[in-house]
């Protein structure tokens, strides 16, 4: 199986800062990988190289073959942490713009996800609570046919009793034959759909592997040796 996603030796530099330090990793085809970490550690600046939003300092990163541009930003769904929706649409309107700047996107799989998740497409977002919101830009991702959908903290504002059914939206949402790509500190919460992790620290990758196989080496779940590596020095 080929990898889709290759981060080949990549830093990343804002000024004196190195924010990404000479990292490697490869995520393959078909997958739900997690990249875990604390705030600060270079996940987000990550999403952004992947996305084309910056551009590395040094090394190379591929996207199904290719380098990061025009073509590899059709394969890729991204719902970055912070909201970019204009606050005075209503739902529909931003269904609607996305459907006229995405060939892929499909408005009946955009109309069956605000079904499931109960938001009314007539809403203006400017009424909505944050953890609408979210949900609102969750099934527009969602609603794209791509190779690589990645989400920055998508469960951020979704209250605790959401969250599983937030995860069982996008299960049953994404493409089968695509990649998944997420973030997020709540490690529980996501760690029953989990097939592979990336840990990162200090803009270094600690550790990477197989989910099942980490469980059975380290005898504990992904959350607890997230907290071991992270918490107990």
């Amino acid at each position: 199986m080929s990898e889709l996603l290759e981060f080949k030796n990549v830093s990343k530099n804002f000024g004196d800062k190195e924010v990404l330090k000479n990292i490697s990793f490869t995520v393959g085809e078909h997958k739900i990988v997690g990249l875990l970490g604390k705030n600060g550690s270079g996940k987000t600046t990550i999403f952004k190289l992947i996305n084309d939003l910056l551009t590395p300092s040094a090394g190379e990163i591929l996207v199904d073959g290719k380098n990061i541009g025009v073509e590899t930003k059709k394969l890729i769904s991204f719902l970055p942490e912070r909201s970019y929706l204009n606050s005075q649409q209503k739902v529909k309107d931003a269904i609607d713009y996305f459907a006229d700047f995405y060939e892929d996107f499909s408005k009946e799989k955009a109309a069956e996800l605000l079904k499931a998740l109960e938001l009314d497409p007539n809403m203006k977002l400017s009424k909505m609570s944050k953890g609408m919101k979210e949900k609102v830009q969750l099934v527009l991702v969602m609603s794209r046919k791509v190779k690589l959908y990645i989400l920055d903290e998508p469960l951020g504002g979704v209250d605790p009793a959401s969250r599983d059914y937030i995860l069982d939206t996008i299960l049953s949402s994404f493409n089968e034959d695509a990649t998944l790509l997420i973030s997020t500190h709540l490690i529980s919460d996501i760690e029953k759909i989990l097939d592979e992790v990336i840990f990162i620290d200090n803009g270094q990758i600690i550790l990477a592997g197989d989910a099942d196989e980490l469980r059975k080496q380290e005898k504990a779940s992904i959350d607890e040796i997230f907290r071991r590596k992270f918490y107990v020095r």
